[in-house]
């Protein structure tokens, strides 16, 4: 038998046994199906052959990337092929279900397609096409889709979650559907970083899988992201503030709305509020907060009873230490193990009726959502109402958090906050020790702490 065909029914064994889920990992392990018994192909053959055989081809693209006539007909076995089709094309249904997403091990949603685009626009070297292709034509269609039906969708940026997050296969939104998802974004967010990248260097003699494994398939070991490369998802907001250019941006988007010349009076000065409040809204949820997995992506039970709710803003902000879990998590499923665990605890144990923390801290470039903006916390006892408690997961007694996860809170947190409207600018910042009979956040962070802006010694 031909060595080729022996190592594509090798191949396609171990792919149709491993391939159940709709993971980053799952999608690596089928381009490298691919790409091993297509040999000699460069990285933009496989991308205009992936996208070839999913049938994924619009005007927009061949204006910037030109047809598929010259694509490869890439050989692979029909599941692979039915694979790859399902996980490229994106599509949102009636029912909520969004389809084209992949779960990454940074616990990031990302749809295919925009990052497949941007990377091809890149190895291309067709970077006018950047933009268009990976975030303008999405944000544009989805403000121009939300005027014409404001009571039942978001302007951009509806988050989803996944009947499971260790065999993800079905991804729901959370809320009213955009045709902008943070999925799409998140996505298109990567392929603008990825097709930037790939333009300027010698990336176009490494294999796709080689690529995607090294910005997707990251595991930092326990100095976290401070030791980890430049290039890799955890760092995709630091990575797209650096790259992009928000006027050129926004220019284009305006210029894409001109020609949706249909519009009558009312509907274009509403159109034009929409995109100049929802672009501000993108860069402020993008490029100035840090990244918030929410509860229903961290797998949280649900509240017990009927929370009670903030009065924003708010003029305190108290900072805390888990100490139990001790060890920082650098790892999204460990982190979200935590997560639910403390959940667990402070329920079950405690009593309470959901877990105490505004937001939490990892070591993994992620801040998740505890009881979130709203929500009334149980973290500094005759404060709760008028305070957000963060807290970073690990035991600080005698050592720091990771720089990385010390500046998400003291800087990206903080802007995030005062800039939303939830966190009074003149906020005061203390630690938990000062208003309980407590150790917390640790002697080491205690004294970390007291040299942020706003730290008071003082507590009314």
């Amino acid at each position: 038998m031909d060595w080729h065909l022996c190592l594509l029914l090798s191949l396609l064994g171990v792919f149709a046994e491993a391939t159940t889920t709709k993971h980053m990992k799952d999608f690596i392990r089928a381009v490298e199906s691919i790409e091993a018994v297509n040999p000699g192909l460069q990285m933009l053959d496989v991308v205009k052959g992936l996208r070839k055989a999913a049938g994924f081809d619009t005007d927009l693209i061949k204006r910037y990337l030109g047809d598929l006539s010259d694509a490869h007909d890439l050989v692979s076995d029909p599941s692979v092929t039915s694979y790859v089709s399902e996980v490229i094309n994106h599509s949102l249904s009636e029912m909520g279900k969004e389809k084209g997403v992949v779960l990454t091990l940074d616990g990031s949603n990302v749809a295919l397609a925009p990052m497949l685009l941007g990377l091809e626009a890149g190895l291309q070297s067709t970077i006018q096409g950047l933009y268009p292709l990976t975030l303008t034509h999405n944000l544009v269609t989805s403000f121009l889709h939300h005027v014409h039906n404001e009571q039942t969708t978001l302007p951009f940026g509806t988050k989803g979650f996944w009947d499971s997050i260790s065999s993800p296969n079905v991804y729901s939104l959370s809320d009213l559907p955009s045709l902008a998802t943070d999925a799409l974004i998140i996505g298109g967010i990567d392929g603008f970083i990825l097709g930037s990248e790939v333009s300027t260097s010698n990336d176009h003699e490494r294999s796709l899988s080689d690529l995607l494994k090294s910005y997707y398939s990251h595991q930092p070991d326990a100095a976290g992201l401070d030791a980890s490369p430049r290039l890799i998802s955890q760092k995709r907001r630091m990575n797209f503030k650096k790259l992009v250019s928000f006027s050129s941006l926004k220019s284009q988007m305006v210029q894409a709305l001109t020609v949706h010349r249909n519009l009558n009076e009312s509907e274009r000065k509403r159109l034009d509020d929409v995109m100049n409040e929802g672009f501000d809204q993108f860069v402020h949820i993008y490029a100035v907060c840090p990244k918030i997995v929410t509860r229903s992506q961290w797998g949280a039970a649900a509240f017990i009873g009927s929370p009670s709710y903030l009065s924003l803003p708010v003029p305190y902000l108290f900072i805390h230490h888990t100490y139990q879990p001790s060890k920082p998590c650098t790892t999204f499923d460990q982190c979200a193990s935590d997560m639910r665990s403390m959940q667990r605890y402070h329920q079950q144990t405690n009593g309470w009726s959901d877990i105490g923390y505004s937001f939490v801290a990892g070591s993994d470039g992620n801040l998740y959502e505890g009881r979130g903006w709203n929500w009334v916390g149980a973290h500094a006892y005759g404060y709760n109402s008028i305070s957000y408690g963060v807290c970073f997961i690990g035991d600080y007694t005698s050592t720091l958090p990771i720089r990385s996860a010390l500046d998400m809170v003291r800087y990206d947190f903080t802007s995030c906050a005062v800039n939303g409207g939830r966190l009074s600018s003149y906020y005061s910042l203390y630690g938990h020790r000062q208003a309980d009979s407590t150790e917390c956040p640790g002697n080491s962070l205690y004294r970390e702490i007291q040299n942020w802006s706003h730290w008071e010694s003082y507590l009314p």
